[in-house]
């Protein structure tokens, strides 16, 4: 299973003693918001990470069996567990698609199932940034209105 780090928010849970104090977290601008509940002699603390910021590059792609390049607008997140490509961007730019030999699981980053299912499909081709190039499989899924993420793969 893989983690897709679509924009959202994530969460964490964190276990504190009774006594602690919910606002000691704060809700400044940037740090987490809390809440809290109480169970047994512990409080539960959920935090929420508000992201302060996004980064987005523009990358090149280039099809393998083309050698025709595309570029493309892509979200860097460290959440992210591979590199993902949107489905329809991958048909919009005629990308040819290698299907997988078994379904890949994909769940977004609030741990709920991805709305297009499965990774069914992976899209061969080179990537590059400035002056560095790599070929890679991307896994294709649905991102909705992000194109490609670039996660850790």
């Amino acid at each position: 299973m893989f983690w897709c780090g679509c924009r959202g928010k994530k969460e964490e849970k964190v276990a504190r003693p009774k006594e602690a104090k919910a606002q000691q977290d704060g809700a400044r601008s940037g740090e987490p918001e809390s809440t809290a509940k109480e169970e047994g002699s512990q409080k539960e603390v959920r935090r929420t990470f508000r992201m302060l910021r996004e980064v987005w590059f523009n990358i090149g792609v280039e099809k393998i069996d083309m050698h025709e390049s595309v570029m493309i607008k892509a979200l860097l997140d460290s959440s992210a567990t591979r590199i993902f490509i949107d489905r329809q961007t991958a048909a919009r730019h005629g990308f040819k698609l290698q299907k997988l030999e078994r379904p890949v699981a994909v769940r977004n980053v609030d741990g709920t199932n991805n709305s297009g299912g499965a990774i069914t499909h992976q899209v061969e081709c080179n990537v590059f940034y400035k002056d560095y190039v790599e070929r890679m499989r991307i896994d294709v899924c649905d991102l909705g209105k992000t194109e490609v993420i670039l996660g850790m793969p």
